[in-house]
């Protein structure tokens, strides 16, 4: 049974501690690439949040980047191609060796990971290796609905499906709170909430990079 298991690492113990140092209002997503090869895991970067021009030349500079090359400018997001140093690289061998699959990889301050693994014993492995660097701060099976992946319940999936279907979201609207209620059931109260709570999970698990609210 497979596992999904997400990790923060600080940047200084994995990559572009520097860079994001420098920057740090910066955030770093990988895109995401289907490969075991060390050269190939993380070569492209995807940047925004702060002043691509000043991180570009903070990478530059970072001792984790062997070589870095700007492959698109759109606005003031950037793409860039990186070639990681030999310590990366041996990170990379590493987490590769225990197993891990990156399915996706942000950095914002510290990184953010998900990875997958074909067991819990290959996760327990992998956890044990890595130790207190690698914070595990949540872990399923991917046996579950898809949905869960995201952090909805049925009930609020149920209700953004049944918005969508019915033009909720469309412009101009073409279904009310009220039209949902009448078809869930419900009160217009309830389908109020199962819309703030869904749409709240959603950007918590699909745009922020570790899930977790702003600290008051």
């Amino acid at each position: 049974m497979s596992f999904v298991a997400e990790f923060s690492v600080s940047a200084d113990d994995f990559a572009l501690g520097d860079a994001l140092a420098a920057v740090p209002e910066m955030q770093v997503e990988v895109e995401r690439l289907a490969t075991h090869s060390r050269e190939w895991v993380m070569p492209f970067l995807w940047v925004s949040g702060g002043d691509p021009d000043a991180f570009g030349d903070a990478l530059a500079d970072d001792e984790t980047v062997a070589d870095v090359k700007t492959l698109d400018r759109l606005g003031d997001t950037r793409l860039y191609m990186v070639e990681w140093s030999e310590s990366v690289k041996r990170l990379v061998d590493t987490m590769i060796d225990k197993h891990a699959i990156v399915q996706e990889a942000v950095a914002r301050h510290e990184w953010f990971l998900k990875l997958r693994f074909a067991d819990e014993n290959q996760l327990s492995a992998f956890y044990r290796h890595f130790g207190p660097d690698f914070e595990l701060h949540r872990k399923q099976r991917t046996t579950e609905p898809k949905h869960r992946e995201f952090g909805l319940t049925p009930e609020q999936r149920e209700t953004l499906v049944l918005a969508s279907e019915m033009g909720y979201f469309s412009v101009p609207r073409e279904a009310t709170v009220e039209d949902l209620a009448d078809h869930l059931g419900i009160s217009t109260n309830s389908v109020s909430q199962r819309l703030r709570r869904a749409h709240d999970a959603l950007v918590r698990n699909t745009l922020l990079a570790n899930g977790r609210r702003r600290p008051e």
